[in-house]
């Protein structure tokens, strides 16, 4: 049997689509992560992007569990002395609807220049208007 090499050239892409509304936070994330990187086909290769684009509609609506709106935070730095700034998750989705969305989904890619071309594959919309019609989007379940 011979190895078959992937070749970015030859990678066939398609259009997935996913609602998040009344679904985990974590459970889109994984979902779209999978399909970022590949890994849902027969041809993934680590070191080569073998995934699909990927659409999210309703991400304002996503659900988190427990507590998690007033307690989880998230943390980013300014760049100056002691310019530390927290944010709660439910004030980054009051502030940015798709935020915590693209947040989970970039901590599961890989943090190289491979996962930041994957992010770019990555649509996220607040709403369900999408202007991706064209492409033909196929619907991906989310089972939880």
């Amino acid at each position: 049997m011979k190895t078959i090499m992937v070749n970015p050239k030859t990678v066939t892409r398609q259009w997935k689509l996913i609602d998040a509304e009344g679904k985990p936070l974590g459970r889109v994330a994984t979902a779209a992560a999978r399909l970022l990187m590949g890994k849902h086909k027969a041809i993934y290769s680590p070191n080569v992007d073998t995934g699909d684009y990927v659409v999210i509609i309703n991400a304002e609506k996503v659900l988190t569990t427990g507590k998690k709106a007033e307690q989880k935070q998230y943390f980013h730095h300014t760049g100056h002395i002691g310019g530390e700034r927290w944010i709660t998750y439910s004030d980054l989705i009051a502030k940015h609807p798709t935020a915590p969305l693209s947040e989970a989904i970039w901590g599961m890619l890989p943090h190289t220049a491979l996962g930041k071309k994957m992010l770019k594959k990555l649509k996220i919309y607040a709403g369900a208007e999408q202007p991706h019609a064209a492409q033909h989007l196929e619907t991906v379940s989310i089972d939880f």
